[in-house]
């Protein structure tokens, strides 16, 4: 018996070691940025985009109300992440949220509710910036 313990001892500080050289070796092996990659806006800038979403959880049930104000259209998603084991986890299909407009997303699980976010995703490219046209009264 005591032989058995101590040869799983030795398995799993193997697996751990090799684990842990995998993840290395991982790490490595990702590139560097690229040199005209666009570079992340500065905390004084800010992004026009993203829908300002707020979820509500009633027992099983889940809402995500939305509301675009930029001019860019977002695509939101809804994910529910629900607490039992057996419970299944769901996201939602994907929503077009344009500007100036506003859109509710529902989902559930059979029972508790663990936790419920929603994602962003932007659909059209960013304004160019410059004057408005002018406009012909």
């Amino acid at each position: 018996m005591r032989a058995i313990r101590h040869g799983f001892g030795t398995f799993a500080s193997v697996a751990v070691l090799l684990t842990g050289m995998a993840v290395a070796a991982e790490v490595r092996a990702v590139p560097p940025p690229a040199e005209g990659a666009p570079a992340a806006p500065a905390a004084g800038d800010r992004e026009d985009f993203g829908a300002s979403c707020r979820t509500v959880v009633e027992g099983s049930q889940v809402t995500a109300h939305c509301s675009n104000p930029y001019p860019r259209t977002d695509r939101i998603r809804l994910h529910v992440e629900c607490d039992r084991w057996w419970d299944v986890d769901s996201d939602s299909a994907p929503v077009d949220v344009v500007p100036a407009d506003y859109a509710r997303v529902t989902a559930r699980c059979w029972k508790e509710v663990r936790s419920a976010w929603v994602t962003h995703q932007p659909v059209d490219p960013a304004p160019a910036p410059g004057p408005l046209p002018e406009r012909n009264s």
